[in-house]
């Protein structure tokens, strides 16, 4: 058996994994729809004890500050942290309404921020992309802004949903594309 034999037969086994990973992504987006709270709920837990792990990491570093205004700040942090990441795990449909706001917020900054951007570069190529780019990240904003909170039971679940199954596709084309991309 030769290097290129081999090297052929590693790449045909990751393709079909990277395939595989790809299909189960569209699952889970799939499954994320479908269960639009359940995923929301799920996320909000998940982000919640990575945060009071965070909180624990600054306890840790604490006692690596030379300063007291960095232990100070540091155990600061590790307090807020703390509090955010147990006011999440604890109450998390709470941190689901908390996050939603935030999505809100952000989407209709990011939007204006967009629409701004757009007037400073319209004289581009097909600048006009952001400024549709911005149009439809604002009214995305607004539309979880006005419904707020009685939208909370689906609007981070299928957002997950939606970006979970778009990375999927994407995976399993790519893959499907890999054995015909030039090698270096």
């Amino acid at each position: 058996m030769n290097s290129e034999t081999t090297v052929n037969e590693e790449e045909k086994t990751v393709t079909r994994w990277s395939m595989v990973w790809g299909g189960i992504m569209f699952l889970c987006g799939l499954l994320a729809i479908a269960l639009p709270l359940a995923t929301s709920i799920g996320i909000i837990i998940v982000l919640g004890w990575l945060i009071l792990l965070s909180a624990v990491a600054h306890l840790i570093f604490i006692f690596h500050s030379h300063s007291i205004g960095g232990v100070l700040w540091k155990l600061l942090l590790a307090v807020f942290y703390g509090f955010i990441g147990f006011y999440m795990v604890s109450h998390p449909l709470l941190g689901v309404a908390t996050v939603t706001i935030v999505l809100a917020i952000f989407l209709l900054c990011e939007g204006a921020v967009e629409i701004a951007f757009y007037f400073h570069i319209r004289g581009a190529a097909n600048a006009v992309w952001v400024l549709f780019d911005g149009i439809v990240t604002l009214i995305l904003g607004y539309m979880i802004w006005a419904h707020w909170p009685s939208n909370l039971d689906w609007v981070l679940g299928t957002l997950i949903g939606i970006s979970l199954m778009f990375s999927g596709i994407s995976r399993f084309m790519l893959s499907r594309a890999f054995p015909r991309l030039p090698l270096p």
